[in-house]
């Protein structure tokens, strides 16, 4: 796929006059804003859940135990104004500083941002409450087909779908499961309903998801045993207050995984390991970007475990509290593989191995919940936008099924490895190319530099965007 995409012929660039984005999470909301701000262009801006308009999956919780888990004063939604969320907190009156406000008050934040540019540039920013199944290219536009029947035409198309919901772990996929049971998608499912609060709870993976699922368990009044399982048993780690800033390293340091991993532990001897860490952040993407596909796939298979939970912490009152419930006991991470689960009278029997040992433990629990968290294999997507344009060769999946597969400008390849003229795609889909393109600070930065090149690139042969 590396190769197809380097041969792939670049597309011409136009300046956009009407923009359609696709998703009004924060990437697609980033993207609309930013827009809105460079040039006189139209924007449409597409969601099919109306309560998440602006906010997304992401900043649409209402749980007070859900903080943020970068500091508040790195959360601004545009990279040339640092201080615009920390602002907006003092006009509230809440503080910034070091903080990690609640998701539901930075959804708040996104939301009026959205409502304070809809008062500014109303007529040139539309929000449209409809699923897009379907986008065609022809005489130079894209045409959206919607759930409603309706159509319509723009310059360009960007995909903001944000990430598709956890797979199936294969010892469950195709099982059948009682819905009441087994929640597949935490997001989509009020999976604290109807469980009896001295109920053992069996959560799949132990990573951010995990952690959300299980503060959301206790903050209504669960109180029965918490099993977290996943491969490694590892959980994020901590954010640790009054650390200096890093000091941002600007060439890659070592050339090889296992010298990097070795090159960490050296400046971990020294200094805060989340400081060695975060310095690597200003080249994270450029390291991602000069690996080849076999480099790229054995991070993922060694590394990434580890990676997550080094590089995506917790806010400090978020890790006390799961720490509490460790210490008390209901709260338990284990290492393991699940190898059958079956329908046991008013529960689920669930066979795993422990990492490391042959022999098998079964659980009993009331319910199971997938917390593996997001993915990107587009082929085992359930999304009728996704999979129509699937089938329609349109879009293709990038080499290690992360996303969708894209040019380094951000244009969808086609299953011939060919450079769509108008369709885009932002946001955590395109981390197959970039990677670190998950939170916030990355985000704002590829969306920022996406509508520069939309409303005022021009290019002709030989020239850059």
């Amino acid at each position: 796929m590396i190769e197809a995409q380097l041969h792939s012929p670049r597309p011409r660039f136009r300046t956009a006059t009407r923009v359609a984005i696709v998703g009004a999470g924060f990437s697609g909301t980033m993207l609309a804003l930013n827009l809105l701000e460079q040039a006189d262009v139209e924007v449409l801006l597409i969601e099919r859940d109306r309560h998440r308009m602006g906010a997304g999956v992401a900043y649409s919780s209402s749980e007070t135990s859900h903080l943020l888990n970068v500091r508040a004063g790195n959360m601004s939604a545009f990279p040339d104004r640092p201080d615009h969320f920390c602002e907006w907190l003092a006009a509230r009156g809440l503080g910034c500083e070091a903080a990690f406000v609640t998701r539901a008050t930075y959804g708040l934040y996104l939301r009026e941002t959205l409502a304070g540019a809809l008062e500014r540039h109303g007529r040139r920013l539309k929000l449209i409450d409809d699923e897009v199944l379907d986008i065609e290219e022809r005489d130079g536009q894209v045409t959206l087909g919607l759930v409603n029947g309706g159509l319509i035409e723009a310059d360009r198309a960007a995909l903001a779908i944000g990430n598709l919901p956890p797979h199936d772990p294969p010892a469950i996929a195709g099982t059948g499961l009682p819905a009441h049971r087994y929640i597949g998608d935490p997001w989509a499912t009020p999976f604290e309903q109807g469980l009896d609060s001295d109920a053992t709870v069996l959560v799949i993976g132990t990573g951010l998801t995990a952690i959300d699922v299980i503060l959301r368990l206790v903050a209504n009044d669960f109180s029965g045993p918490i099993v977290a399982l996943s491969r490694r048993g590892l959980r994020p780690h901590r954010h640790v207050d009054g650390l200096p800033r890093p000091k941002p390293v600007l060439a890659k340091p070592a050339p090889e995984l296992s010298d990097l991993v070795r090159w960490a532990r050296h400046g971990s001897a020294t200094q805060d390991w989340r400081l060695v860490v975060d310095s690597i952040r200003p080249i994270t993407q450029m390291m991602w970007a000069s690996a080849d596909a076999a480099k790229r796939a054995r991070f993922l298979r060694h590394l990434r475990p580890f990676w997550d939970v080094h590089r995506h912490r917790l806010a400090p009152e978020v890790a006390g509290r799961i720490d509490a419930l460790a210490a008390s006991g209901q709260l338990s991470f284990r290492a393991g593989k699940i190898s059958h689960v079956a329908v046991e009278g008013d529960a689920l029997s669930v066979e795993w191995r422990p990492r490391g040992e042959r022999t098998i433990v079964v659980t009993r629990a009331a319910r199971m919940i997938n917390c593996t968290g997001p993915q990107g294999d587009l082929l085992r997507s359930s999304d009728p936008l996704v999979k129509h344009m699937l089938r329609a060769g349109r879009i293709r999946p990038d080499a290690l099924r992360l996303g969708l597969d894209i040019d380094r400008e951000g244009h969808v390849l086609d299953s011939g490895g060919r450079a769509s003229e108008h369709i885009l795609a932002i946001g955590p889909m395109t981390r197959g190319d970039l990677w670190e393109v998950v939170a916030v600070p990355d985000i704002r930065i590829q969306v920022s530099a996406l509508a520069r090149r939309l409303v005022n690139a021009h290019w002709t042969a030989g020239e850059g965007l």
